[in-house]
């Protein structure tokens, strides 16, 4: 390991926070500097002495990406304002500040970087420090971080893609090869820098991607110490940033994205990726994954990947979810039980009882006319088909992504990244001061807290998340007392009064309708409240909790966010699926909440509108809102950024400043996305029986999302700092775990809150149990089985309205109860135990079924194809003959047979490569 390794390696598991603005000591120790760079020292009061690198002015080169001299790549951006041109009252604010820069930039150069500072062009206070990276230094940290490159190309062949016949349709779908070539296929291997003549290079400048490049500088400046106090260091340009000592950091982007660059060499794949990815004319195209990848980083192309796939299996389900939709929606005129509704002879002549207490008033059934046609465009018997397909088409999607997942794990080289040791955050390092033996290798380590401590702070971190769990639950009874008292108002308004504003819509205003909408759009503002705050919440609970690694973090953060949304979101839809309408009790004896609210009845239709209303309300608000969020926000930032700088031409600012001007994606950027995503998947899987046109929404809210969150991304933002990812990490169980749950509750919807079961048991049920008056299979006389008698007469002094007509003397209501009269009066009848039994036997069957489906097509679809096995059996097997035959032939040269057979070994005179390569 060299001395750069050591001195990285030392500053890791000391201690502690960042300390406001306390004075800081000096790095006392020896700086080394580069030969080909020449610092300026600074001299303090106390004889300590600190580098800075050279102040150069601009060479007007705008897409310039090298230092000064043309020579040495702009590794990283640190962007800080100059103290000495700071207002007097503050000026020991700043100087401190300096300090802290000065050494940090110290620290810096002696892990082999090369610095070279520059005046702002629009501001005269701002500077800009460019870092790079000499090849030693690369070479070092590529070794550390187990960096992957090619040692010879791919030699096994492709299997022909089955669409080739299609090529010149398909090829219009797919970027243009002119501009964004196809990559030669390599086997690669982890770096070494004894091996470096085993390593595929063809160019010592370009054998490092930028994306690589910026990625090593941005882990050495994690780890650079500012501030040595005996033991304790204290490192990370990360707290620098929060104490203000630098204003930001970030790699560059290699040219404009809307403009090429004219600079010699300069790649232009941020064009090219806008031209053929990020630009709205090429929503249609297929994503260069591959490019975008090298761009950004496996992290961002896994996302975009994942998106993207989704995207194209959403395309199957809209298709069958769309012919679902025509299919209800071109038999509502022809649906018996709605005609039935809507005839002035039945549903004109069914008095129904009021669902509320003394102000509401009897009610005709055929004043749901019109909600009753639109129920069945959703509950019919294509809905029960739709549901188990897409019970069975998420298991496909899980499955075919686990092995296109396989196979972006090995052209992207991450297929034994989570096997490596994945080092510890920075902030996990800092706060080590306890030693524990670590079990597996014996050896002593240090951790950020003893065994009872992590247990502490765990259960901090889970009461606090049952704390607004429970918060939640607290905001959903709110929502139901008002859903109840709303729906009294509306009762009492819209059925006993001739409302002339209302009259163009008044037959499809009803009630439930009016009390479901107004809900919907207080839960929704509800919801985007709570997710503001308790996002923060999360963010710090996660911070305090300190996990080790940036996977262990993200998993962490993945749970709780998800945990929370999941019943934030869905908690309002399993209330209307399951809970709504299911213990009203009857008019003679109902049923209330907190003994004063009777609680609410779905409509003579069921609650399946509602849902359905629910589901839309919450799906289509959140997509608005996200992407005002997501692209207009920032969009409006730059634009102000841009007007307040001082500077007339965008030609005459360096490359370093133009991204200055963009926004700062924050750490968690690609959580946020990921997390919209996962949530509308639980929409479109839990609830999608209710729902038909969720995947078409859902598909058509993906095709501009993946060119949004490209041109937000590509445009808007500054370049994000590559990360390796081998997978989608803690979102894969998640999906899983909603494709499991998905086959539960789409079978309860269609068996408790849909008509379905009911009329299937009345369809099939004349020749044994002759419910209604019809003598065959048809739904003649539905409506009139499927409404209880109750007499007006029994009603009790509390619920009984303030106005009965004359002329009845009974009403109807909905349920599967013995009429008045009855030995067992207003007690369920027999056709409600059959129901039920259907109901119970309907889930029984069909989870059965669609889980036995599932396991199915798991065991027979393999997560990982059979040609990347094979190509990954290759590259083990080129790994150990290229770079590991030196010791095989060493070991040969050294025994040497004798006469009698025996094998001696002579002492021989190796040279220093020799003795480098034997280890």
């Amino acid at each position: 390991m060299s001395d750069n390794d050591i001195f990285e390696m030392d500053s890791m598991c000391e201690t502690d926070e960042f300390e406001g603005e306390t004075d800081v000591g000096m790095i006392d120790e020896e700086v080394v500097y580069s030969e080909e760079f020449l610092p300026i020292y600074h001299s303090f009061e106390d004889g300590t002495t600190v580098a800075k690198a050279h102040l150069v002015e601009f060479n007007n080169k705008p897409d310039s990406l090298f230092f000064n001299d043309g020579v040495r790549r702009i590794d990283f951006i640190l962007v800080y304002e100059d103290e000495d041109k700071k207002e007097f009252e503050k000026r020991h604010v700043f100087q401190r500040r300096k300090r802290r820069r000065e050494n940090f930039e110290a620290s810096l150069m002696k892990m082999g970087m090369e610095l070279e500072a520059t005046q702002s062009v629009t501001d005269e206070k701002l500077m800009f420090l460019k870092v790079h990276m000499p090849w030693d230094t690369l070479c070092t940290y590529a070794e550390v971080l187990h960096i992957k490159l090619p040692i010879q190309p791919n030699d096994l062949s492709s299997r022909p893609s089955p669409w080739r016949f299609f090529s010149f349709i398909t090829k219009h779908f797919y970027p243009n090869e002119d501009l964004i070539t196809k990559e030669a296929e390599f086997f690669t291997a982890p770096f070494e820098k004894k091996r470096l003549e085993y390593f595929h290079m063809r160019d010592k400048d370009v054998f490092f991607t930028a994306a690589m490049r910026s990625r090593m500088a941005y882990y050495i400046l994690s780890r650079a110490p500012f501030e040595i106090r005996g033991s304790i260091k204290k490192f990370g340009v990360t707290k620098l940033l929060d104490a203000g000592v630098y204003k930001a950091a970030y790699p560059l982007h290699d040219c404009r994205f809307n403009v090429k660059s004219r600079e010699e060499g300069c790649p232009n794949e941020r064009y090219l990726l806008y031209e053929e990815w990020a630009h709205p004319k090429s929503f249609y195209k297929m994503q260069p994954l591959n490019l975008i990848r090298k761009y950004y980083g496996e992290k961002v192309g896994i996302y975009f990947a994942w998106l993207g796939f989704y995207t194209r299996m959403l395309a199957l389900a809209a298709v069958v979810g769309l012919c679902c939709f025509i299919y209800g929606y071109t038999t509502q005129e022809t649906s018996t039980w709605s005609k039935e509704v809507c005839d002035p002879e039945i549903g004109g002549k069914i008095v129904m009882c009021p669902q509320c207490d003394r102000e509401c008033q009897y009610w005709m059934l055929n004043s749901t006319c019109e909600a009753s046609k639109k129920l069945c465009i959703f509950d019919n018997f294509g809905t029960l088909v739709f549901a188990v397909f897409m019970s069975v088409w998420v298991t496909l999607f899980l499955e075919f992504w686990k092995r296109y997942q396989a196979e972006l794990e090995y052209t992207w080289d991450t297929v034994e990244f989570l096997e490596q040791e994945e080092l510890p955050r920075p902030e996990y390092e800092a706060k080590c001061i306890y030693e524990r033996k670590n079990p597996v290798t014996g050896v002593k380590e240090k951790v950020p807290f003893t065994a009872c401590g992590q247990c502490v702070r765990v259960s901090i971190g889970i009461g606090t998340v049952f704390f607004w769990i429970l918060l939640i639950i607290a905001s959903i009874v709110a929502i139901i007392v008002y859903r109840l008292a709303a729906f009294f108002a509306f009762s009492a308004k819209l059925r006993t009064q001739d409302l002339k504003e209302l009259e163009p819509i008044k037959e499809y205003v009803t009630p439930q309708m009016a009390t479901s909408v107004t809900a919907s759009l207080i839960s929704f503002v509800i919801i985007m409240i709570l997710n503001i705050l308790y996002e923060r919440v999360a963010v710090w609970i996660t911070d305090f909790e300190l996990p080790r690694t940036k996977t262990d973090y993200e998993n962490s953060l993945t749970m709780k966010m998800f945990l929370f949304q999941f019943v934030n979101y869905y908690s309002s839809c399993f209330y209307i699926a399951f809970a709504k309408g299911k213990a009203v009790g009857y008019p003679g004896d109902p049923a209330y909440i907190l003994g004063k609210y009777r609680n609410e009845e779905c409509d003579p239709g069921g609650c399946l509108i509602e849902l359905t209303t629910q589901l839309s309300i919450i799906m289509g608000g959140k997509a608005i809102l996200n992407n005002v969020q997501e692209v207009l926000l920032p969009w409006v930032k730059n634009l102000i950024f841009r007007y307040c700088a001082s500077a007339t031409s965008e030609k005459l600012i360096p490359r370093w400043e133009q991204d200055y001007q963009l926004q700062a994606l924050t750490k968690l950027g690609l959580f946020y996305e990921y997390l919209e995503m996962v949530i509308q998947f639980g929409f479109v899987t839990l609830f999608v029986a209710s729902f038909p046109l969720a995947p078409v929404l859902a598909l058509v809210n993906n095709v501009f999302e993946i060119r949004v969150d490209a041109w937000k991304i590509h445009t808007q933002f500054r370049r994000i700092v590559p990360e390796k990812a081998q997978d989608i990490g803690a979102w894969q169980p998640i999906l899983q775990g909603i494709a499991i749950l998905a086959v539960a509750t789409n079978a309860m919807i269609i068996a408790f809150t849909s008509d379905m079961i009911p009329r299937l048991v009345y369809y099939w049920s004349f020749s044994l149990y002759p419910y209604g008056d019809h003598s065959n299979n048809t739904m003649q006389g539905y409506i009139n089985s499927s409404l209880s008698i109750f007499n007006i007469e029994d009603f009790s002094n509390n619920s009984k309205p303030m106005w009965t007509p004359y002329n009845i003397t009974t009403c109807r209501y909905r349920d599967f109860r013995n009429p008045p009269g009855h030995p067992r009066q207003y007690q369920y009848n027999v056709y409600y135990w059959h129901v039920i039994a259907a109901k119970m036997a309907f889930i029984i069957v069909v989870e059965h079924i669609v889980y036995l489906t599932k396991f199915i097509l798991s065991y027979v679809i393999p997560d990982v194809p059979y040609t990347v096995k094979e190509q990954i059996k290759r590259e083990k097997y080129l790994t150990q003959v290229i770079l590991h035959e030196t010791n095989l032939k060493l070991v040969t040269r050294r025994l040497k047979p004798l006469d009698d057979g025996t094998l001696t070994c002579p002492e021989v005179n190796l040279t220093q490569e020799e003795m480098e390569l034997d280890f």
